[in-house]
C-alpha cells in the first residue's frame, strides 16, 4: 500500500476536488438577485444567507478542528454530506418559496440550508486537506496549501459562467433546478476527494499522551500576543477584502465598465486564486512567512491611497489612467485577500509545529466567521449612509459612498501592518 501512495493522488487532487466544490460559495452574487425575485423577498433579506454561510464556515472550523485533527476521513465525509445536503435543501426551499411567495418559512429554510448546513460543510471541507498537504509537501508547504486554497479562489472563476449558463437555459424555475443539479455534481466531486485523501504512510499521528500539550497549551508556548496578532492580521485582511469585493461590481459600473463587469469579476477571481498560490509559494523561500503579510498590507495601502487621492472611483468614468488605477486596486486587494488565506496554516505551523495544526488553524478561521458578518455589512452601511445614489446609464450608483469605504479600509490596513511589524515575532528555529 505504501508504494502506491502518491502526493498528487492522495493530497493535491483530493484537495482541489474539495476546495473547487466548496469555493463556489463565492458565486453567491451570480444568483442572489434571482433567489430574492423568485421567493418574493428583497435582496437585502436573502443576503444574510451568504453572511451566515461564511460565519458558520469559520465557527465550524473553530469547533470541529479537533475532529479534523483526529480523522480526516470522517471530516471530509461530513463536508461532502453537509455541503451537498445544504445545496439540495436550498434548492428545495427556493422551489417552496416560488410556490408560496413571501413565505418566511422559505427564507428561514434558505438561511438554515445555505447558511448553517452548508457552512458546516464549508468549514470541515476547508480544513480537511490542509494538514495532509503540508505533510506530503514538507519542503514546499506554502506551494501545497496555496495550490489547494487557490482551488477555493478559482472555483468562482470556473463555476460562475457555468451557473449563469444554467440560469439562462433551465427555463422556469431554473434557479432551484440549478441548486439541485449542482448538489449531485458537488457531492460526487467531494466524495471522490474523500476517498482519495490519505496522509503519508510514514506519518505517525501523535497520540494524546505523546502530544502532552493541548491546543491552548501549544498556543501559550509563545507569547499569547503573538497568536492574537496573527488572528487580528487575518481578520483585518478578510474584513477589508470583503468590504471592497462586496462593492466590486458597482465600482466597476461607476468607472464605465458595466459591459465587461462579468469579465472583470472573472479576472479578479483569477487574481484571488493567483494570490493564494503565488504569495504562499513565495513565502517558502523566506525565513519568516510573516514578511508576506507585510508585503500584502503595504501593497494594499499603496493602491488604496492612490485611488483615494485621485478620487478614482468618483472620477474614473472616461479617464483611462483612473480606470487602470481602480482596476489595479481591485486586483491587488483580491490577490492579497487570497494570499492571506493560503499563508495562515503554514505561518501557524512555523510558529506552533504540526502536532495540533488543524485545531489551531480551525480556531484561527473564527476570524473569517466574524469578518464574514462585519466586512460586507460595514461597506454596505457606509454606502447607504454617505454620498448619494444617482442614475448612471440606468443603474443606481453611489461613487462617493464606494470611495468612502476606502478611508476605513486604508486605516485598517495600516493597523494590520503595525500588528505584523510589532506583535508577530519571527518563529522559533526548528518549528518548521
Amino acid at each position: 500500500m505504501k508504494s502506491k501512495q502518491n502526493k498528487w493522488v492522495n493530497a493535491a487532487i483530493p484537495a482541489l476536488l474539495l476546495h473547487c466544490s466548496i469555493g463556489t460559495v463565492y458565486c453567491w452574487s451570480i444568483f442572489s438577485q434571482e433567489i430574492a425575485d423568485y421567493i418574493g423577498f428583497s435582496k437585502g433579506a436573502t443576503e444574510w444567507a451568504f453572511s451566515f454561510a461564511i460565519f458558520f464556515l469559520g465557527m465550524s472550523a473553530a469547533f470541529l478542528g479537533n475532529i479534523v485533527e483526529k480523522d480526516i476521513h470522517k471530516s471530509s465525509l461530513i463536508a461532502a454530506i453537509c455541503f451537498a445536503c445544504g445545496m439540495a435543501g436550498t434548492g428545495f426551499f427556493i422551489y417552496y418559496g416560488g410556490t408560496h411567495q413571501h413565505s418566511p418559512l422559505a427564507l428561514i429554510g434558505i438561511y438554515i440550508c445555505y447558511g448553517f448546513i452548508m457552512g458546516i460543510g464549508l468549514g470541515t471541507g476547508y480544513l480537511s486537506p490542509v494538514k495532509t498537504l503540508m505533510l506530503w509537501f514538507e519542503d514546499r508547504k506554502g506551494l501545497a496549501t496555496g495550490l489547494a486554497v487557490a482551488g477555493f479562489g478559482a472555483a468562482k472563476a470556473i463555476a460562475s459562467p457555468i451557473m449563469q449558463a444554467m440560469l439562462d437555459n433551465l427555463g422556469e424555475g431554473g434557479i432551484y433546478k440549478m441548486f439541485l443539479i449542482l448538489a449531485v455534481v458537488y457531492f460526487i466531486m467531494m466524495f471522490a476527494g474523500h476517498l482519495l485523501l490519505h496522509k503519508p504512510a510514514s506519518w505517525h499521528e501523535p497520540q494524546k499522551a505523546e502530544k502532552g500539550k493541548g491546543m491552548m497549551d501549544v498556543i501559550k508556548s509563545r507569547p499569547i500576543t503573538n497568536y492574537i496578532g496573527i488572528w487580528l492580521m487575518f481578520y483585518i485582511n478578510i474584513t477589508c477584502g470583503l468590504a471592497l469585493i462586496s462593492q466590486e461590481k458597482m465600482i466597476v459600473k461607476c468607472i464605465g465598465l458595466a459591459g465587461v463587469a462579468g469579465i472583470i469579476s472573472t479576472v479578479s477571481a483569477v487574481f484571488n486564486a493567483g494570490g493564494r498560490l503565488g504569495f504562499s509559494a513565495w513565502a517558502d523561500k523566506m525565513k519568516d512567512r510573516n514578511t508576506i503579510y507585510k508585503l500584502i498590507f503595504i501593497l494594499s495601502i499603496a493602491f488604496t491611497a492612490i485611488v483615494m487621492v485621485t478620487g478614482g472611483i468618483r472620477n474614473g468614468e472616461g479617464n483611462t489612467l483612473l480606470v487602470i488605477l481602480v482596476l489595479g486596486l481591485i486586483f491587488a486587494v483580491n490577490a492579497g485577500y487570497g494570499g492571506g488565506f493560503s499563508n495562515v496554516p503554514t505561518l501557524l505551523s512555523d510558529h506552533y509545529g504540526m502536532g495540533n495544526i488543524s485545531a489551531i488553524h480551525g480556531l484561527t478561521l473564527s476570524a473569517w466567521a466574524i469578518a464574514g458578518l462585519t466586512g460586507n455589512q460595514m461597506a454596505n452601511w457606509i454606502v447607504d449612509h454617505t454620498g448619494e445614489f444617482f442614475d448612471l446609464h440606468g443603474i443606481q450608483v453611489n461613487p462617493v459612498g464606494y470611495q468612502n469605504v476606502l478611508y476605513v479600509t486604508v486605516v485598517l490596513y495600516i493597523v494590520a501592518l503595525l500588528i505584523s511589524l510589532f506583535m508577530v515575532r519571527a518563529p522559533k528555529e526548528g518549528k518548521k
